[in-house]
């Protein structure tokens, strides 16, 4: 028994030390990233240059913690000609009343709401944004979920990129932004910008191109080429079912310059272990061996095994106080780069990757979510082939 622990001790050691490795990489690429990104913001002309018109689609479920300040950030676009439609399914919808406000805040922007409660598949997202399609007026179209915030570059950033020779569609890198102090929305925004932030950078540097759906850029004629929006009607996670349909015809998936913003407005405990179920189910049945291999971004979890099979080796100890350390410091320097401390999760670091490690058992098993008041069964998504006949070059 002592030997076979001790052997567990040892291989949790070499995880550890794996993801202490991955978490300073990871640090460092989201540091390079952001440093990039100020860089040219310093080097972009107050007077851009003629760029194509693109409409912004917005689908919108209800009212939710800073909605309003994440809609206005996108009608505050630099950017030159662009159309905002805004969709709900419901006529007593409570994001009709903002939308309505920004409407007559911003008479100069294009924009449009759209009421349609016509269902078609089972992902209501998808369903709205269905419903909303047309309205669209320009080729080029932007797809983000209602609780992002950019920046006012952020669609010159995701246009020039849609441009690039080759791409096809174009996503955003995204951090949490707690709706207020309170430590369940810390605790959840440390999910996305202590594990996913970096798993996001390690994975492009290895060479995947996974679509975020934060934003997905892409031309009218390469979605339809594709199969359209009902290509996604029926999927939970259609922002991954969308990249593998555009890289399966030829196209890469670029990540804009730019940084964006994702609220975090999880009430509860319960409310934050059911939107991280979700949330790895989802993952678990697109990507299972890449969701099954991101238990490496645990190191504490893992050193805190060693602690329990080695000790009472002083080495254990030491182990799991340096994994810590390299956890916190590697945190620090993300939280710096995104102009935000949070030195209470670090303090519980340990009780926030053995809570990631349960959410991870938990998505093992089950087909089923919680979304927005709907129960959906997740099922995998059958391999996407290349189509026979190829993208034409200006798609």
């Amino acid at each position: 028994m002592a030997l076979a622990l001790n052997w567990l001790g040892y291989a949790s050691a070499a995880l550890a030390v794996a993801g202490c490795a991955q978490s300073a990489i990871g640090a460092g690429l989201i540091i390079a990233f952001r440093g990039s990104e100020k860089r040219r913001i310093a080097r972009i002309p107050s007077s851009p240059g003629p760029q194509p018109a693109v409409t912004v689609l917005k689908p919108l479920h209800g009212d939710e913690p800073l909605l309003e300040d994440a809609l206005r950030s996108f009608c505050e676009q630099d950017y030159p000609i662009y159309q905002i439609v805004f969709g709900v399914q419901r006529h007593d919808d409570s994001a009709i009343e903002i939308v309505r406000r920004l409407i007559a805040d911003y008479p100069e922007r294009d924009m449009t709401l759209v009421i349609d409660d016509t269902q078609h598949g089972t992902n209501r997202k998808i369903a709205n944004l269905i419903n909303m399609y047309p309205s669209v007026k320009h080729d080029i179209l932007v797809i983000s979920d209602s609780d992002i915030h950019v920046q006012r570059d952020y669609l010159r950033d995701v246009v020039s990129t849609i441009q690039q020779p080759d791409t096809g569609l174009v996503t955003t890198l995204y951090a949490g932004l707690p709706a207020s102090t309170a430590l369940v929305r810390e605790f959840a925004a440390s999910q996305i910008n202590h594990n996913f932030m970096p798993g996001v950078m390690m994975s492009r540097l290895l060479g995947r191109q996974d679509c975020l759906g934060a934003t997905m850029a892409l031309r009218r004629s390469l979605l339809e080429r594709v199969g359209g929006l009902a290509a996604l009607a029926d999927h939970v996670a259609d922002d991954a079912i969308l990249g593998q349909l555009v890289r399966a015809h030829g196209k890469k998936i670029a990540l804009a310059p730019c940084m964006t913003w994702t609220t975090v407005a999880e009430d509860t405990a319960g409310d934050m272990i059911a939107h991280e179920l979700r949330w790895g189910r989802t993952v678990k049945n697109v990507e299972p061996v890449g969701y099954g291999l991101s238990a490496i971004q645990l190191p504490l979890f893992w050193s805190s095994v060693v602690l329990f099979c080695c000790w009472p080796a002083r080495w254990a100890l030491w182990f799991f106080i340096a994994a810590w350390a390299v956890r916190g410091l590697s945190a620090l320097v993300i939280d710096r780069s995104l102009g935000r401390l949070t030195p209470a999760v670090y303090a519980l670091f340990p009780l926030r990757e053995w809570l990631s490690a349960a959410i991870m058992v938990g998505s093992a098993r089950g087909q089923r979510v919680a979304w927005r008041g709907q129960t959906l069964h997740i099922r995998r998504a059958a391999p996407i082939t290349p189509p026979i006949q190829p993208v034409e070059p200006g798609d």
